[in-house]
């Protein structure tokens, strides 16, 4: 890989330069392709927020510009999620990210499929090159992820000797990213009106990192339980004092211990 502003022969013989994008390049606005794609993103990142997981020297985006120039000319790729453990500079807004020269390499990319399928697929290296050739010969991402909503197919590639490996899951479907010590899997239900398939993340435990709405749930059954629990504890009272009483006896003036 080069490093931050100098260039560098790779394999291919592509000279890349990791380098500031100039004020006046105009990024190009990718459209998202449907609506579910940013839920999928939302959902991925907001059980990590949650969970505490996220720190402020993370970048953590959706649809969001991966920066290189490549024999002199600027690419921008767009992936679906992306994931870089640490930057250089903590910003509270960015247009795009440059690895090398702003910080890590994205450790992970994730694109989710849609109807039109192929560019996630694509090893073409002339200009504009092939998103997966981007991922995988360009950026060096470790780990690239394609993610089909519509069945749950969840492909996870590993970077092997400059190329990316498909690697098989668990034994409970699940993968294990390393650089964020958390397992990757699919799962099957409900949010925001959307029924159907999600990425979601597991700690080394098995505990699922749980979603705001899913802890707004335990949280009610909890009270719930409690509410139960107090109604028992009351009528089982009634039923002690009215038996006292049948007797008798005046629970009022019962000694206590």
């Amino acid at each position: 890989m080069a490093t931050q502003l100098g260039a560098t022969k790779s394999p291919t013989e592509l000279v890349i330069s990791w380098e500031a994008l100039p004020d006046d390049f105009q990024l190009e606005d990718e459209p998202v392709e449907n609506t579910g794609q940013p839920i999928l993103a939302g959902a991925l990142r907001e059980s990590l927020e949650i969970s505490g997981f996220i720190q402020p020297q993370m970048l953590i985006a959706s649809n969001f510009g991966l920066c290189a120039t490549v024999n002199g000319q600027f690419i921008v790729k767009a992936p679906d999620w992306l994931y870089v453990p640490c930057v250089n500079q903590v910003l509270g807004e960015r247009k795009s990210y440059t690895p090398n020269l702003e910080g890590d390499v994205p450790a992970v990319v994730m694109e989710f499929l849609s109807d039109n399928q192929g560019e996630e697929y694509s090893v073409k290296r002339t200009y504009p090159p092939g998103k997966w050739f981007f991922y995988e010969q360009i950026l060096q991402a470790p780990i690239y992820v394609i993610f089909d909503p519509k069945v749950g197919l969840l492909e996870f590639y590993q970077l092997e000797n400059r190329r990316y490996e498909l690697k098989l899951p668990d034994e409970n479907g699940r993968h294990w990213v390393d650089s964020m010590g958390l397992f990757l899997g699919t799962w099957q239900g409900t949010k925001e009106a959307r029924t159907g398939y999600w990425l979601r993340w597991w700690e080394r435990t098995g505990n699922l990192l749980p979603w705001a709405v899913e802890l707004i749930e335990q949280e009610r059954q909890r009270a719930e339980q409690e509410r139960q629990r107090a109604e028992q504890e009351r009528q089982q009272k009634e039923k002690l004092i009215a038996f006292l009483q049948s007797q008798g006896i005046d629970p009022n003036n019962l000694p206590i211990d």
